[in-house]
């Protein structure tokens, strides 16, 4: 063994320099969901352009119309036609065949766990990013800002009807305020004007469409007839459906193991930050989650336990900028992060190379 080390010392290595690159995947096909059919179209398509990918863009059936005349804005204004398809159509003819495609090098989809988890089964051997739902906490903890948390868990499970993957859909309030808290969001959600979406003065209006709105009634009956109370909202006209406080809300109920698509506020009672941790993981969703406290260490405790893609202090779960990384654990995603620099990354592949010089 000596005798064959010393062999090896006696090499003289080479003189190279090794570099990387990145080099743009050849397609791309982005699935975009009804929830702002704008800005998701643009989270997809800026990145691809930004790094010279082709894309087929399939916009939500529901939402179409914004996806269209944002292509047709982007060829106006220079963008080559090959760079940019779009396609509307149903899953089966339009959307399966798509991902099936062997000269589709990455499907990157935001939308329903269940739609995600098809895609996942029939794409093949090709990059997958997933951005699927979320169930995100707010822990409320007794040291916190009262009025900064009943703000962030209106503002949270509110705007825009409640309809984002990183809405609040559960508020773990610590026993010590959670009467306080109660009573101050009840007030805060009186300020909350519902009504018709074209309207300035409006705050709240419709969801996607009637039958979402009797699925988040159906949720709110299920939640009371296991012991949960109604303080304000709760049944839906139309597609409508007010911004709903619920209290006692028992720990099992479809309203909270589940993804509840709407301006639901179920609030959950918890001892301590431990009891809150166990039931924010409680879930299979891993997408973001929130703390209000002022307290650096069980903020930073937080951070650590809780099985998320992002955690924010202070602030409502779905906080990010546009550089930061975006995405989820569990059902809520494969880990897989967008956000502009990271979905340039995943629309590249790495290539490396030496030089003798």
């Amino acid at each position: 063994m000596a005798k064959c080390f010393r062999a090896i010392s006696r090499r003289k290595a080479k003189a190279r320099k090794t570099f990387t690159t990145r080099e743009p995947l050849r397609s791309v096909a982005a699935i975009t969901p009804f929830n702002h059919p704008l800005n998701q179209v643009a989270h997809k398509l800026a990145p691809a352009i930004a790094c010279g990918a082709p894309v087929i863009l399939k916009p939500s059936e529901k939402t179409p119309l914004s996806a269209l005349k944002f292509a047709e804005l982007l060829y106006e204004s220079g963008l080559p036609g090959w760079m940019l398809s779009v396609l509307v159509g149903p899953i089966e003819s339009v959307v399966e065949p798509l991902i099936r495609d062997e000269r589709i090098e990455l499907v990157s989809f935001t939308g329903s766990v269940p739609v995600g988890k098809r895609i996942a089964r029939i794409a093949g051997y090709k990059k997958l990013c997933l951005e699927l739902g979320g169930n995100s906490p707010l822990i409320v903890l007794e040291d916190a800002d009262l009025a900064r948390a009943v703000t962030l868990a209106a503002e949270g499970c509110y705007r825009n009807s409640g309809q984002r993957c990183t809405a609040v859909k559960r508020l773990l309030v610590h026993t010590d305020v959670i009467e306080e808290f109660t009573a101050r969001l009840v007030e805060k959600t009186r300020e909350y004007t519902v009504g018709d979406p074209a309207d300035f003065d409006t705050r709240i209006g419709t969801v996607i469409d009637e039958a979402a709105a009797v699925d988040l009634t159906r949720r709110v009956r299920e939640a009371v007839a296991a012991g949960a109370r109604v303080l304000t909202g709760g049944e839906n006209q139309a597609a409508v459906m007010p911004p709903t406080v619920i209290t006692d809300v028992p720990r099992d109920v479809d309203m909270v193991r589940t993804e509840s698509f709407g301006p639901l506020a179920p609030i959950l009672e918890v001892r301590d930050l431990g009891d809150a941790i166990e039931l924010a993981n409680s879930t299979p969703y891993g997408l973001s989650c929130g703390v209000v406290t002022n307290d650096l260490e069980r903020a930073l405790e937080t951070v650590k336990r809780v099985r998320t893609g992002t955690v924010n202090v202070n602030e409502v779960p779905g906080y990010r900028i546009e550089s930061t990384p975006f995405g989820g654990l569990k059902d809520s995603g494969l880990g897989i992060k967008e956000g502009v620099i990271e979905a340039m990354r995943y629309m590249t592949n790495v290539k490396t190379f030496s030089l003798p010089w």
